[in-house]
């Protein structure tokens, strides 16, 4: 394994350990396993025609309360006019609602519906169902402890992905 990564690597002035490898291996798989599970949401209806973002945006909300795009955003790779896309089609839906915000005035606070709360209690139930016959040969310290390193490899992309800015 070391001899094809550093024959993998030859040119690129970096040294490609065992390490690296399966950092690289797991970040692919990661990537590989994402589009896997956008596929499945859009044919059980989790991810709308228009994206996933719906489901996240309403689950911050749901465990957060009441936040202000900017303030989702921040939460996602993604910009604050693609969130404000999103909380504007969600209110057309009657999912969300804009409400005033104590502690700014422009920047109102975006929160759920009684008609969103329940949407995202139909999703979360959809998904639990389906999460509930996924992955029967593992157990749940293995499937916590993955988590867990893919949190860690996330917030660790997303560091260097903000010194890039």
């Amino acid at each position: 394994m070391e001899a094809m990564a550093a024959r993998n690597n030859r040119g690129t002035g970096a040294i490609v350990d065992g390490k690296a490898a399966a950092i690289a291996e797991l970040m692919l798989e990661v990537a590989q396993c994402f589009f896997r599970i956008r596929a499945l949401g859009q044919k059980t209806g989790l991810i709308t025609s228009w994206g996933g973002g719906a489901f996240g945006f309403m689950r911050s909300l749901a465990l957060l309360g009441p936040l202000t795009v900017p303030q989702i955003a921040q939460m996602r790779p993604t910009s604050r006019q693609r969130m404000q896309r999103l909380a504007d089609e969600l209110a057309g839906e009657g999912l969300v609602e804009f409400i005033d915000n104590p502690k700014h005035r422009r920047s109102k606070l975006v929160q759920l519906t009684r008609k969103g709360a329940a949407r995202y209690g139909e999703l979360n139930a959809q998904l639990m169902a389906i999460a509930s016959t996924m992955g029967v040969a593992l157990g749940e310290a293995d499937i916590r402890k993955t988590a867990e390193v893919v949190r860690q490899l996330s917030d660790d992309v997303k560091l260097r992905s903000e010194r890039l800015r």
